[in-house]
């Protein structure tokens, strides 16, 4: 009886991941209050990083809210770090939470007016090259003055909207039939090999319009969280961000875009494939069958969601209210004028962000072991240590390098304290101090697409529901995006050693920008020190 009661427990434990998984779970589990009583507790915070990262690693085996979970339950446990240290990582990231819960959600209910016009333009872009390219730009552009998140929920939406159409078709169903375009077992046999290439055309537009969102995501102040959070520090306003970025954002936007062009042209790291005819013959039967059969709710629906979406961009690009309530109303505003006032109808919306959500809180936990612990705290005090010419360099290459395994928006906000600390305690000036936060903000925008771990917005694509759909694991968005960190990180590297300071004097010289004094500097915003 004993035996069956263990074998049904392992069985129920973590459902249908392999044994191997399971096992490695509770060796991270019994390893970690073993290593705060023999290491320490720093060894033991590194180790959890550790951990948390390889739960990420394997999403496909298992979702890592649960995983991730309990190595967070347990660092509490074991004393790593507290309920209140978590609490205020949260709070300072209420407005991320904030955004997925509506934002995602309020794309779902536009989804019928981007995959008309998605549609339209894969329909009519038969060059894959210029179709990356666009798909590269349109994120870039729109992360620059939304937001990287939103803009993912929406590349998200498409694809997802592409995949469903296909898979019905090659399931051997109608396109009115329902249909789970999650199980292969009724996919007939001669679309087989159509699948796989479409799986490998959305993968490839999909890791574009990610990179994409880092490419303009570091021009503006709004881009990412915490070009906002350093632009507060600062004093910055909107037009002095943007040309403070500038020496080093537009040379990498531009090398990002060349190396989609290259990327498509070779075919290598996973990009390259065309879109099977038949895929696309199908697509096409598809929008004339959806348009013969739409009705004039439809077309009025169409309107209410072109006239809800110039709303969300107008309400997002001047910051009318934050990004999460903006979403909020586009909820309340395309449900209310399309019909939707049923709640299970309004609960489908919430199925994909409600997930993240609790895991990105799962998330801040680890983040609160690496503060408390001061994970962080010796390569900061090192680069700090460094000649001022160097630590630019310096500055952009750690942030570059932590922002990779941990959260760029957390790595931010240490190493900004830091910097605006060095600069009350006259260890720095303004100046060196506005060319500091240059780096630190590029550094953990453009490095940090190297794996899922550094940006929400690769992370949420990670774990969308799309990603298994598409085959796109850890280890395959660590490879396809292998090209691109590359390329950025050593121009913006090399725009930071040579072009910033240079920039920034001519820009002073000129009358574009103005030196600041050290009493402008904001010590309102959280400058406590984590170490």
């Amino acid at each position: 009886m004993s035996a069956q009661l263990g074998r049904a427990f392992g069985q129920n434990f973590l459902g249908q991941a392999p044994a191997w998984y399971k096992y490695t779970i509770v060796a991270f589990l019994i390893a970690n209050p073993i290593v705060v009583w023999t290491l320490g507790e720093v060894a033991a915070g590194w180790l959890l990083l550790a951990e948390f990262i390889f739960t990420l690693a394997m999403a496909l085996k298992c979702y890592p809210l649960q995983p991730g979970g309990l190595l967070a339950i347990e660092a509490l446990l074991i004393g790593l770090t507290s309920p209140a240290t978590v609490l205020h990582k949260v709070e300072g990231n209420l407005e991320v939470l904030l955004l997925l819960i509506f934002m995602v959600a309020g794309i779902f209910f536009l989804k019928d007016l981007l995959l008309y016009m998605f549609t339209r333009l894969l329909l009519g872009v038969r060059s894959k090259m210029l179709l990356s390219l666009l798909f590269s730009i349109a994120a870039a552009v729109l992360s620059a003055f939304l937001d990287a998140l939103t803009v993912t929920a929406v590349v998200i939406a498409v694809c997802t909207g592409f995949y469903g159409i296909y898979h019905k078709v090659a399931s051997g169903k109608n396109f009115q039939q329902k249909h789970d375009h999650g199980d292969d077992t009724a996919v007939e046999e001669l679309h087989r090999e159509d699948l796989r290439r479409f799986r490998a055309f959305l993968r490839s537009l999909l890791m574009h319009a990610a990179v994409g969102t880092a490419l303009g995501g570091v021009c503006t102040l709004v881009g990412e969280p915490q070009n906002l959070l350093i632009a507060t520090k600062a004093q910055w306003e909107f037009g002095e961000f943007f040309l403070r970025m500038a020496p080093i954002s537009l040379p990498v936007l531009v090398s990002g875009l060349l190396t989609c062009l290259f990327l498509e042209w070779s075919g290598s790291f996973g990009y390259g494939e065309e879109i099977p005819e038949k895929v696309q013959a199908i697509m096409r039967q598809s929008a004339l069958e959806q348009e013969s059969r739409r009705t004039t709710r439809d077309k009025v629906n169409l309107v209410v969601q072109g006239l809800i979406a110039v709303w969300l961009v107008v309400g997002l690009a001047t910051h009318a209210a934050p990004v999460g309530l903006v979403g909020l109303s586009v909820i309340i505003l395309a449900t209310a004028f399309c019909g939707i006032i049923e709640e299970h109808r309004l609960g489908a919306a919430f199925e994909e962000a409600l997930p993240f959500t609790a895991l990105l809180t799962v998330f801040f936990a680890v983040v609160a072991v690496i503060a408390d612990q001061q994970l962080f705290a010796p390569v900061i005090e090192y680069v700090l240590s460094l000649e001022r010419d160097a630590q630019g360099s310096a500055f952009y290459l750690a942030n570059g390098v932590l922002s990779a395994v941990s959260d760029n928006v957390f790595v931010a906000s240490v190493y900004i304290d830091e910097v605006a600390l060095a600069l009350v305690n006259n260890e720095i000036n303004r100046d060196t101090f506005d060319l500091l936060a240059v780096a630190i903000n590029t550094g953990t925008n453009i490095p940090s697409v190297a794996t899922p771990n550094g940006q929400a917005a690769f992370l949420f694509l990670l774990t969308s529901a799309l990603a298994p759909l598409v085959r796109l694991s850890y280890g395959r968005m660590v490879v396809m995006a292998l090209p691109y960190t590359i390329v950025m990180s050593l121009t913006g590297l090399l725009m930071t050693a040579v072009a910033l300071e240079p920039a920034t004097e001519y820009m002073y010289e000129n009358g574009w920008i103005e030196h600041h004094q050290p009493s402008e500097l904001d010590m309102d915003a959280d400058t406590t020190p984590h170490h």
